[in-house]
């Protein structure tokens, strides 16, 4: 039984435009199977209506053989410029045909079947092996060697971007978007339509900008002067629409900081001088106040706040509607204005790929701090002394209550409560 998974959907039109030389028409209808950055599977349709059959062998139109090579190089095209995760903005071109065999004739109502495979890859150059076949019989086959090459920085004519900024190859600005003098912005980034990046504010690699968003403007402080401090974003984060994220204050550090592979959802505010760690995900609206450091894998409900100077542990999450002013301890759950803290994140954990040993020594370090009527002096004591829950993510827990410096949310929470702090 064939238990091949379909093919991802992919953008036929935009990758074969970007082939540095193609036949004038598609020689590549469908997509059967791909495996990312290895093989593909493709199919091309021959019909009697192609137009290179015409005065081709009257009588007995056959498919050319330099087009059996096109139709390869093109399969091997999308192999290249389709990375599992989106198409990127970069172009092919054919460097060489080496070692072609023509097996048997291909012509009009033939199902040509085009399997490319990546055999080397050397910096830019990339050698596949391609086999063209109809009804299991090989047509033709080939090595082909190609060379991928990022494109140039792509500004729709629309866009205003000063001449000192530096944008990256392969990065598209959308239309009506605003660049600033001393922005610079990496590799493969999309900056939506009338986004406005602005400032000291430099931008990794593999960033998408939905449209209306700000990045980089100056921050909401009445002691900020104009000084020249710095917004700094890493790599593969998504800011959807209307996130606003100022940079920092000469007397927060200067640096506002995101990480790598973070998603903000739309209307989310990051204030200046915040550091946020890697894959934390922002619901709608998720707002910080000024110099809150959040850690990696933490989740900011929607309609929620956190105060400014306020830390938020790793794997914690914070439920919709929530108020934070005090620290949010890590793989911790807290809701409610104001927060209260209802244990361990487990079903946060689980998904994270904790343990199940892990998740139940958390959750028994939990019990000491919110079931035990132990003051938290006196529950950290017996944390550190049983050697049962002994374990790193434990004394991560231990460690974030000890340094905190606004205290931590450690009131029990209930489920009235919640639900009457969410009502209100």
């Amino acid at each position: 039984m064939d238990v091949t998974p379909p093919a991802p959907a992919v953008d036929l039109p935009d990758i074969l435009g970007r082939l540095c030389q193609h036949f004038p028409t598609p020689l590549v209808d469908a997509i059967t199977g791909l495996d990312p950055g290895r093989r593909l599977t493709a199919v091309k349709n021959v019909s009697a209506s192609e137009d290179y059959f015409s005065g081709h062998f009257p009588g007995v139109p056959v498919m050319p053989g330099v087009l059996l090579m096109e139709a390869l190089t093109h399969a091997a095209g999308i192999l290249l410029l389709h990375d599992g995760e989106g198409v990127r903005n970069a172009r092919v071109r054919l460097r060489t045909v080496r070692q072609a065999k023509f097996r048997r004739q291909v012509g009009p109502g033939d199902r040509l079947v085009l399997d490319v495979e990546m055999r080397k890859r050397r910096g830019p150059i990339v050698r596949v092996q391609g086999t063209a076949s109809v009804d299991g019989q090989v047509a033709a086959e080939a090595e082909l060697r190609l060379a991928v090459a990022a494109s140039a920085a792509s500004v729709h004519p629309t866009a205003v971007v000063h001449p000192g900024a530096v944008i990256g190859e392969g990065t598209v600005v959308g239309p009506y978007a605003s660049i600033g003098a001393h922005v610079r912005i990496g590799r493969n980034c999309r900056i939506g339509a009338s986004c406005v990046v602005d400032g000291w504010t430099d931008i990794g690699d593999d960033n998408t900008l939905y449209p209306m968003g700000s990045f980089g403007l100056n921050p909401q402080d009445l002691k900020f002067r104009g000084e020249a401090t710095r917004l700094v974003i890493g790599r593969g984060n998504t800011f959807r629409e209307f996130v606003t994220i100022h940079r920092g204050t000469k007397g927060g550090g200067g640096v506002t900081r995101i990480g790598d592979r973070n998603y903000l959802m739309a209307y989310s505010h990051v204030a200046h001088d915040c550091v946020i760690g890697n894959e934390v995900l922002f619901a709608q609206a998720g707002t910080l106040g000024g110099h809150v450091l959040v850690d990696d894998f933490a989740t900011v409900g929607a309609f929620s706040g956190v105060h400014q100077f306020c830390r938020v542990g790793r794997h914690a999450f914070i439920g919709g509607y929530s108020v934070c002013t005090k620290d949010v301890p890590p793989f911790s759950k807290t809701v409610g204005n104001r927060a209260a803290n209802f244990g361990p994140n487990t079903i946060g954990l689980i998904r994270r790929g904790l343990s199940a040993e892990t998740t139940r020594k958390i959750r028994q370090a939990y019990r000491y701090l919110l079931v035990s009527k132990l003051n938290t002096t006196r529950a950290l004591e017996r944390i550190e002394g049983d050697a049962a829950i002994g374990c790193p993510e434990v004394r991560e827990l231990v460690e974030f209550i000890r340094t905190s410096k606004r205290g931590v949310i450690l009131k029990r929470g209930t489920r009235r409560g919640a639900e009457s702090s969410v009502d209100e």
